[in-house]
């Protein structure tokens, strides 16, 4: 099984990364939100077995981010474990950026994600129709982190994009979520735990990390239908082609 997001901290990946294994996770993807964590994410990636990393300016972070950051971001997505651009987009929920400045930042990361030929890891809040309008010119692999749009389950479906599902799904008050699982082809269907935060139902207000996937996996199986195994092995497949590992 893999955790195709996670946030790590570089002085607990070990520990962190023995306990997912333990779960039966050996595949984890640590994101970044700024070029500063990004080559964090990058040293966690050379330091740890079966880690990649996904690089990209978060959209809390854009008021900040001019030309010499996203060059920056070019150079690092070079390296041979950086898998992809993000995770990127727009966030009008939190006043944390102007949205001019949003959406210069994410049109600057989907023209390297372009370039480079890598895929687009996606955070959208409150926004659903500025990232759809942004991502309709996009020819690469889109996926769409900590689904929670169900407004863009159609397009998702529409375009071929991968639909990344948290620990939000396993919630209770969640069931559009679960429903939106289960109409997610079995090749665009993956799993993630955004840790540390969104922690599932079974452990839910505990600190999240990528073991607590497991969770996440035997919900979605439900809400599909599917074997939880064979569930597992079709997440870890579409990661391995969406993400080139």
């Amino acid at each position: 099984m893999i955790d195709t997001h996670a946030h790590l901290e570089r002085d607990e990946a070990g520990e962190v990364l023995a306990r997912a294994r333990v779960a039966g996770v050996d595949r984890v993807i640590v994101v970044a939100t700024s070029v500063a964590g990004a080559h964090e994410a990058l040293a966690i990636a050379d330091e740890h077995d079966g880690v990649y990393a996904s690089l990209g300016i978060h959209p809390h972070e854009a008021a900040t981010a001019g030309d010499a950051e996203l060059a920056e971001l070019s150079a690092l997505l070079a390296h041979p474990k950086a898998v992809a651009v993000g995770e990127t987009g727009l966030d009008y929920f939190r006043d944390y950026a102007p949205a001019a400045d949003q959406a210069r930042v994410f049109e600057g990361q989907l023209a390297l994600a372009a370039e480079l030929g890598k895929p687009v890891v996606i955070h959208t809040r409150a926004a659903d129709a500025d990232t759809h309008a942004a991502l309709e010119a996009f020819a690469g692999t889109v996926v769409l982190h900590c689904f929670s749009s169900p407004e863009l389950l159609e397009p998702a479906l529409a375009h071929g994009w991968y639909v990344s599902f948290a620990g939000n799904a396993t919630f209770p008050k969640a069931p559009e979520l679960r429903e939106a699982a289960a109409r997610v082809p079995a090749d665009r269907i993956l799993a993630e735990t955004d840790s540390p935060y969104l922690a599932p139902q079974p452990v839910r207000g505990s600190r999240n990390e990528p073991a607590n996937v497991m969770h996440t996996l035997a919900v979605l199986a439900a809400a599909r239908g599917d074997d939880p195994a064979a569930l597992a092995a079709q997440i870890d497949a579409n990661a391995t082609a969406a993400f080139g590992l």
